[in-house]
């Protein structure tokens, strides 16, 4: 049997980073595509050689698949970008979707062994309230609602197009990614970061799927064995409200209760100006339109396709929100050391 070589584009999100560290811990050689001057993860293993560009420059990713020696070579396609913003972003599409085609190129050209690529519930069309989502075998852009979506949907069809003419290549959904190992700011570390330093003073009603990066990337992997060419796996958990979310934090980090929900009318009408202020800041925003619509949206997405084929078995919430916090406090991302509750204690 041939060694193998993972490569990993995105490999400092967060997502791309847990990815590649599950690999590195199981002696993997890796491959990991960062964007030119990216030093936000630091890394230290000589199983791992960084290749740096842009999924927009194919030249750039073309050292990636060469000098493989007569190795296998599987693909783990997880850089895109994440974006709850309203207005249309034309660098959103161009990564997400012709990124994604010019990896399905390169897999092609150098007939890698396996490509696995990192969509979204998002490119899921949504079903009436109450009815469980389930895996698609077709994508459309102009059946999900919202940039992203549309730029997930785009490409997943580009992939499961590819696999019918041969390339062997299948597609993870994951829910909404949380967890611990993002150097970055993501939508939803950003959240607990702003609870936790006592900038969140209320929040909204509603709630989505939230689940752990490093299950996602546990999938993933299962996926690289045991997935089926052409066959798409969601990798969710179940849904949260966010009162349920934040009341949580409250208990095992003893931080000031959120007791005031806005209205949705409220949020929605004050979601322009809040995208404007965190663009101030040079943060995500905590909300937009939206977010706003995605937490009232239907997010009961199923995984027992990926539990049955790929034995994917999520973790509690609250196991991830202390995992989170305790993350965030060895690496001084916190105002104020935490003061851990019994509760956080006896977990």
């Amino acid at each position: 049997m041939k060694e193998k070589i993972y490569i990993v584009t995105g490999a400092n999100g967060h997502l791309g980073n847990t990815v590649v560290r599950k690999l590195l811990d199981r002696g993997k050689i890796v491959r990991g595509f960062i964007l030119p001057g990216d030093r936000s993860v630091r890394w230290d293993d000589p199983r791992l050689t960084l290749f740096e560009g842009d999924v927009l420059s194919p030249k750039t990713m073309a050292p990636l698949f060469e000098d493989a020696d007569g190795k296998d070579l599987t693909v783990i396609h997880a850089a895109g970008i994440v974006s709850i913003a309203s207005r249309y972003q034309q660098r959103v599409w161009d990564v997400n979707v012709t990124g994604t085609q010019n990896i399905v190129n390169l897999c092609r050209k150098y007939r890698v062994q396996k490509l696995i690529y990192v969509s979204s519930v998002h490119a899921l069309p949504e079903k009436r309230k109450g009815q469980v989502i389930t895996e698609a075998g077709q994508f459309d852009p102009r059946l999900v609602k919202g940039l992203y979506a549309r730029t997930k949907a785009a490409a997943t069809q580009i992939v499961l197009n590819a696999a019918k003419e041969g390339l062997n290549g299948s597609v993870v959904h994951p829910s909404g990614i949380i967890g611990p190992n993002d150097f970055g700011h993501g939508h939803l570390t950003q959240l607990i970061l702003d609870y936790l330093d006592g900038r969140l003073t209320a929040c909204v009603n509603g709630g989505y799927d939230f689940v752990d990066v490093r299950d996602v990337a546990d999938g993933i992997l299962a996926c690289v064995q045991r997935g089926r060419r052409g066959e798409c796996y969601i990798l969710s958990n179940r849904y949260y409200p966010v009162t349920d979310l934040l009341y949580t934090l409250h208990e095992i980090t003893g931080r000031k209760e959120i007791k005031t929900v806005l209205p949705t009318w409220f949020a929605k009408g004050t979601a322009p100006l809040a995208e404007a202020w965190y663009k101030m800041l040079k943060q995500p925003p905590l909300y937009t339109a939206y977010s706003l619509y995605t937490l009232e949206s239907n997010a009961l997405f199923s995984h027992e396709k990926a539990t049955r084929e790929l034995g994917y078995i999520p973790r509690p919430l609250r196991e991830t929100l202390l995992d989170t916090v305790q993350w965030l406090e060895q690496n001084h991302r916190l105002k104020h050391a935490v003061r851990w509750t019994q509760a956080a204690k006896t977990m």
